[in-house]
């Protein structure tokens, strides 16, 4: 099965897309970019060139996502969310070819027009809540808000908020799956 791609999409060269995946109106994937199966790149998206992203990757309106990127399995990018790709941008001065790099990890949720401040990775199943504005690296699990953002909390795989007893132990409400809090640090147990 191949992939979809609505008519007013652009789609340039070299780009891998995996099967299942599509792409829809007035989005754009530029050069050598890599694409998993089953991803969804909603409308108005920008995917810059060499940008990786894993298997599906749901990518809702108006997102853009810049060199330097790459993102695992299974994450969300919410409405208009943005990555950057310089610190220290001039209009003047050319950076091109000296971005930063931010990885996304496995399961994350970016919230609505998140900022993501190039250099700063985002850990497995952390939650960006909308707004946010990244400026530093996000643990696993890790549940963060507001401008500049902080870590409010923790978050289950299934994305519900992780309370956590005096032992270290929490189980999240939809899965019944257990966690463990040591060194601030959290683990699902297996």
């Amino acid at each position: 099965m191949e992939y979809f791609a609505h008519e007013t999409a652009v789609i340039d060269d070299n780009c891998n897309i995996g099967a299942g995946t599509k792409i829809w109106h007035f989005s754009h994937v530029m050069n050598n970019c890599t694409m998993g199966e089953n991803c969804n790149l909603g409308q108005n998206v920008v995917i810059s060139p060499e940008v990786i992203l894993g298997k599906n990757v749901k990518i809702q309106n108006n997102v853009s996502i810049y060199t330097g990127v790459t993102c695992d399995d299974d994450v969300f990018l919410g409405p208009s969310c943005v990555f950057t790709n310089v610190t220290n941008p001039r209009s003047g001065v050319n950076r091109r070819g000296q971005y930063d790099k931010t990885h996304v990890g496995k399961g994350a949720s970016v919230g609505a027009n998140a900022t993501i401040v190039c250099g700063h990775d985002i850990g497995a199943y952390a939650f960006i809540g909308a707004g946010a504005v990244v400026t530093k690296t996000i643990p696993d699990y890790a549940l963060v808000v507001g401008n500049p953002a902080k870590q409010i909390g923790w978050m289950s795989e299934y994305g519900h908020r992780l309370n956590f007893n005096e032992a270290g132990e929490a189980v999240c409400e939809e899965s019944q799956e257990r966690y463990t809090l040591v060194n601030n640090v959290v683990s699902k147990v297996s």
